[in-house]
């Protein structure tokens, strides 16, 4: 942990890299759902079929390209770090965000696990502030890894003087 000055820059540690295919996965499915909106009725109701293939198309094509495309983009700017002032944050994918949320702020430290996540042995920690823009997020961290950085954040904020607010 360092003592840097409290400043917004960007944070020095990548997600875990399975994240890419939690990333991936979720998109897919986003995709296949979709997809089958325009296709299935396509298949059921002939005198749809003109303008639904090309709908089913054009959905399929842009749902794998984002598929494709987004996750390692996203692995790219995800970043995150714990300093002992400060949490720090970078995330997004088209709009990016830069968050730091001083110690003495941080209210709570949550660490969540969807289906998907445990499937890749993923979860996410999540730090609840006073900001109006509220809480911070750091998802696609390996499980072991975000137990010990909500320890670490429980820790530090339980010896760090202030209010929270």
């Amino acid at each position: 942990m360092s003592t840097d000055a409290l400043r917004l820059r960007p944070p020095h540690h990548r997600v875990d890299r399975r994240a890419i295919l939690w990333w991936a996965t979720r998109a897919l499915a986003v995709t296949v759902v979709l997809t089958a909106a325009p296709a299935v009725p396509a298949v059921i109701f002939e005198p749809a079929r003109p303008w639904l293939v090309p709908a089913t198309a054009a959905i399929g094509g842009v749902g794998l390209l984002v598929t494709v495309a987004m996750p390692v983009w996203r692995y790219r700017v995800h970043r995150w770090e714990v300093t002992d002032t400060a949490v720090y944050t970078a995330s997004g994918w088209l709009w990016q965000e830069w968050r730091v949320a001083p110690m003495s702020r941080i209210q709570t430290v949550d660490t969540a696990r969807g289906p998907l996540q445990r499937v890749f042995g993923l979860s996410s920690v999540t730090v609840t502030t006073a900001s109006a823009a509220g809480p911070i997020a750091i998802s696609g961290l390996d499980h072991a890894l975000a137990t010990r950085v909500a320890d670490q954040l429980t820790e530090t904020t339980q010896a760090t003087e202030g209010d929270a607010t």
